[in-house]
């Protein structure tokens, strides 16, 4: 899973790099993917440890980084839909692009927690 995290980790740095440079680097909030994408990096190459207990730490560290931005995401799509402004196309692709992303990671980590439970259950 460390692997996958870090997969992940560097399409949310592409997708913040593209956004802020795509808007001629106007926007710094388009670095938020980036900063997600980092902090996944980061604990993403620290849970690839021999030790199991470090490697769940890790892991979890991570899956809640996904899932807590993954509320935020959602939040402010709702939030941009339901502002009285008009919708910037290429934000709201970038915030959905986002959700996507880390709706994909949460839920591949959230199968490999069951499927390593299991496991060990068996």
């Amino acid at each position: 899973m460390a692997k996958v995290t870090l997969v992940f980790a560097g399409l949310l740095v592409a997708l913040g790099l593209t956004g802020y440079l795509g808007t001629g680097s106007q926007h710094p909030t388009a670095l938020i993917p980036l900063w997600i994408g980092l902090l996944l990096g980061i604990f993403g190459i620290l849970a690839i440890s021999p030790s199991e207990s470090r490697r769940k730490v890790f892991m979890h560290i991570n899956v809640t980084i996904g899932t807590l931005g993954l509320v935020a995401t959602i939040v402010e799509i709702i939030r941009t839909l339901l502002s009285s402004k008009p919708v910037d196309q290429a934000a709201m692709a970038s915030k959905v692009s986002l959700g996507v992303l880390l709706l994909a990671y949460v839920a591949v980590c959230v199968r490999s927690f069951i499927a390593a439970r299991r496991g060990r259950a068996a």
